[in-house]
């Protein structure tokens, strides 16, 4: 049996709640398809200590201010897993947890989504799977014989306690975890280019208001301005700040090599590693899409906004900058949702193609 609706909705992280709290103000019959079998998206997987960049009434979803944090400090993924399981009861979104999609096609003027549990009928898309589920390990020449380990795998840093642990990454997420693990582990942090610390004021918020009027200045044909890139590539979030003040951070240029025993450098230093860590990223999660054949020969599907170019009624959405300025953030994911859905809603009104 197939199931019609008229917008299906992949992912039920806070892209798709997003999306979903847009399509029902515009009154479109709507499905939230989710893999996972609770509420949370990839705040669920996140590590023992991780934390948002902004206080809690600046990392809201639209519609509902996230509730203030009840501890010091920024508030933990638990409590953003907290919000986001409210904030889809309170709006009563439809979603169906446990239900992987498997393939996106075309069926004349739908789209046939599959599942691992049936077929669903849709005149639109919205892919919002984020990029989690798909991290990024570079290739490596040697034979390490230690543990590997990618940013999603770690958890604490009471397992590597007095254990010499290589973590790999100048972003945030590999000054978070070598910020984590200074003081319990021996650590080595591993970095391509000096680290830059944004200025210890910003926040998430700050970085969402660069992030948007750097596009705003690109679409009217001003001077790029570099956006956050410009500023830095790490928040000093507090543990980060204290690990980099007490000089527990003390970034290692990138090894050439992982023999056996450790890493090795162009000049021949030799480190142990009991654990190497990699802290280098994710790629979008887009496999589900290969079926319409939109990417590029460089394995990017090319977007106007949200929009698939070459398919007009699919929106790809939360991945990042190139779908919308921070729109892989909590506070940024609300207003390329809106864009997406009052496009969808035009173009499902004109029958547009």
């Amino acid at each position: 049996m197939t199931a019609a609706v008229r917008v299906v909705v992949i992912g039920g992280g806070q892209a798709g709640l997003a999306a979903g709290y847009y399509l029902r103000r515009a009154g479109l019959d709507f499905v939230i398809l989710d893999a996972r079998t609770q509420p949370g998206g990839a705040w669920i997987h996140g590590w023992d200590s991780l934390r948002l960049f902004s206080p809690a009434q600046h990392s809201s979803l639209p519609g509902w201010p996230m509730p203030p944090y009840p501890g010091p400090g920024y508030p933990t993924a638990e409590h953003v897993v907290d919000y986001l399981a409210a904030y889809e009861k309170r709006y009563e979104l439809p979603i169906r947890r446990g239900e992987t999609v498997t393939a996106v096609s075309r069926d004349s003027d739908r789209f046939q989504v599959s599942t691992d549990t049936g077929e669903w009928s849709a005149e639109a898309v919205i892919s919002a799977t984020g990029t989690w589920w798909r991290p990024f390990l570079p290739l490596m020449p040697g034979g390490f014989t230690g543990r590997q380990l990618h940013t999603v795998d770690y958890r604490g840093p009471e397992e590597f306690a007095g254990q010499d642990v290589v973590v790999v990454g100048g972003g945030n997420s590999g000054a978070q975890i070598a910020a984590d693990l200074a003081g319990t582990a021996n650590l080595t942090w591993v970095t391509r280019r000096p680290p830059r610390y944004l200025p210890d004021h910003i926040d998430g918020k700050a970085l969402f208001d660069v992030a948007t009027r750097r596009r705003q200045a690109l679409e009217t044909g001003q001077a790029d301005t570099a956006g956050v890139a410009g500023l830095g590539d790490i928040v000093a979030v507090p543990p980060v700040r204290e690990a980099r003040d007490a000089g527990l951070l003390r970034p290692s240029p990138m090894f050439a090599r992982l023999d056996a025993d450790g890493p090795v450098w162009t000049d021949g230093t030799r480190r142990h590693a009991d654990a190497v860590i990699w802290c280098t990223g994710f790629r979008p999660a887009l496999s589900h899409l290969a079926p319409l054949r939109l990417r590029t020969t460089r394995g990017h599907i090319p977007t106007e906004g949200t929009r698939a170019v070459a398919e007009p009624r699919l929106h790809l959405l939360g991945y990042g900058d190139w779908t919308g300025p921070a729109s892989a953030t909590l506070i940024g994911v609300g207003m390329t949702a809106r864009a997406a859905v009052t496009d969808i809603k035009a173009a499902l009104d004109t029958g547009r193609r």
